[in-house]
């Protein structure tokens, strides 16, 4: 098959980057032909036959002149639109895949492949891998920035709740332009054209369900995570927290706990905001951004991790690479954390937000670790999607 796969950064930059990407070349491995389609930058590292991009779009730097047309581009761009017809027309894809497209790509290159299929009679198929809640809410994530709180109000297509709560970076014109992007595409109804939604965990398709158009069209399917060889390790005396320190991520209630508990080592391993706040609690280790093989180590020789997020997380890669490695996590019961932990197999959930209740899980698992080798065992047995099922299943998605 000829599949053609739309983000609009083709550069390492986060989660549904790393996603794409792994995505892309097995789906190669298996003999399928793969292009990319997105923003032109100086680290991108995949693309199409045609050399097809758009212009590469910064919103937190660049040229004033070129920031001024950023509200219209944003909405609606009719250089993505063109660009796209150029690698249809060239590649001839049997499925568009897209993934983060709003705002730089815009959905008016949904409507320039509906375009295409039906003027040269292609029965490709249109799919959608929702990395975030943006279709629901337009700062993409469920949550006021403002007030710190989770927040459904846009979720049935009332977008001014997102100019009421300035819910996009604090900013009043910005939330405005978000707003106005929702509604504009709402009016038009161009998600309709997507034949499936693939949602990374049931919370999201649930979510997503609240608009009745995306009902029929989602399903469910957790990410693959690459499997790790099950080998055990020695463990040592200290809890983990590996990811970014900001206030979504319930980095503040943790270190509230880890406060109480002078007595249990906790090393932190990421970095963000809230960095400062760990500075002066002696149980706490901060050894900054890890990765590979030092990220690995820290992971497999720890007790158990924490994952104490404060917002509706989707399939957080953190919660199952650390359960590949052999080691429990104590995670908040939110999103979709609950449904990637075993509780009382390969780990525990506690109340999202709730000190005591954090505090209270982590004594017990701390107990519970070093008499209970049952935790370890289930962890290097527990099984997540390989990438090679979830590829097969994309597949029959794109047919």
């Amino acid at each position: 098959m000829k599949i053609l796969i739309v983000n609009k950064f083709l550069f390492p930059n986060g989660g549904s980057e790393t996603y794409i990407f792994q995505l892309g070349q097995y789906l190669k491995k298996m003999g399928h032909d793969v292009q990319y389609f997105g923003m032109e930058h100086e680290g991108r590292c995949v693309g199409n036959r045609a050399g097809m991009y758009t212009s590469d779009m910064d919103f937190h730097g660049g040229s004033k002149l070129a920031a001024l047309t950023y509200p219209f581009k944003t909405i609606y761009s009719i250089e993505a639109r063109k660009k796209i017809r150029r690698v249809l027309e060239d590649f001839k894809p049997d499925a568009v895949h897209l993934n983060n497209f709003n705002y730089q790509l815009t959905p008016s290159i949904i409507l320039e492949t509906v375009k295409w299929r039906k003027q040269t009679k292609n029965k490709c198929k249109i799919l959608f891998t929702a990395h975030d809640y943006q279709l629901i809410c337009p700062n993409h994530m469920l949550r006021n920035p403002n007030t710190g709180e989770n927040c459904v109000k846009c979720i049935n297509g009332r977008f001014a709740n997102c100019i009421k709560g300035r819910c996009i970076h604090g900013s009043a014109a910005k939330s405005m332009i978000g707003a106005a992007e929702a509604y504009f595409w709402k009016l038009k109804g161009v998600y309709r054209y997507i034949d499936v939604m693939v949602c990374c965990s049931e919370f999201m398709k649930r979510k997503m369900d609240s608009n009745p158009r995306f009902a029929s069209k989602t399903i469910a399917m957790h990410n693959f995570v690459e499997t790790k060889e099950g080998r055990a390790s020695t463990k040592k005396d200290y809890v983990l927290y590996f990811g970014r320190y900001s206030e979504e991520k319930g980095i503040k209630t943790l270190l509230q706990v880890c406060k109480e508990l002078p007595d249990i080592p906790f090393i932190f391993a990421g970095s963000g905001p809230l960095k400062a706040q760990m500075a002066d609690l002696p149980n706490v280790t901060d050894v900054g951004f890890q990765k590979g093989e030092a990220l690995e180590r820290l992971i497999r020789e720890a007790r158990f991790s924490v994952y104490p997020s404060q917002w509706y997380e989707n399939c957080p890669f953190s919660v199952m690479e650390s359960q590949i490695y052999g080691t429990p996590v104590l995670g908040a019961a939110i999103g979709g954390i609950p449904e990637l932990i075993k509780a009382g197999e390969t780990g525990e959930l506690f109340e999202s937000g709730n000190a005591a209740d954090l505090k209270d899980k982590v004594v017990r698992m701390w107990k519970a670790v070093k008499t209970d080798e049952d935790f370890y065992q289930n962890c290097r047995t527990a099984e997540f999607m390989s990438i090679e099922d979830y590829c097969n299943s994309m597949i029959e998605l794109y047919r």
